[in-house]
């Protein structure tokens, strides 16, 4: 499985950006699909994740600004982000895994390259 990101940019304070992550290969095999970012410095955080049959949850930093979702067909996932702020710097990675609820720190299998998020205040 090949995990193909898009989507980063640069936006003011306040307004938003959406992120996709287009999966090829054998992307049948995957359940759960999320995001992560890694700002320099700062530890690797889990930003949102969904499974195949919808259910999400996000990291406090994001919750009621960012929504994630998934194409029907499982290869795709998205990241709305509205909102944003200058915190939310960061480069971007989509990852996926076979299983529904993998460990955030080492049970996603796939990785995409990231894509570079700015906010400028």
């Amino acid at each position: 499985v090949q995990l193909q990101a898009s989507g980063g940019g640069l936006v003011q304070a306040g307004g938003s950006l959406s992120l996709s992550c287009v999966a090829s290969g054998r992307f049948y095999s995957i359940n759960n699909m999320g995001w992560y970012r890694q700002a320099p410095g700062k530890q690797r955080e889990l930003v949102a994740r969904i499974t195949n049959g919808g259910s999400a949850n996000y990291a406090d930093s994001v919750k009621g600004r960012f929504t994630i979702s998934r194409d029907n067909a499982g290869a795709s996932v998205y990241l709305q982000m509205n909102s944003l702020k200058p915190e939310d710097t960061a480069p971007y990675y989509c990852a996926a895994s076979r299983r529904a609820w993998p460990r955030p720190d080492s049970e996603y299998d796939y990785w995409g390259q990231g894509t570079l998020v700015t906010v400028s205040s």
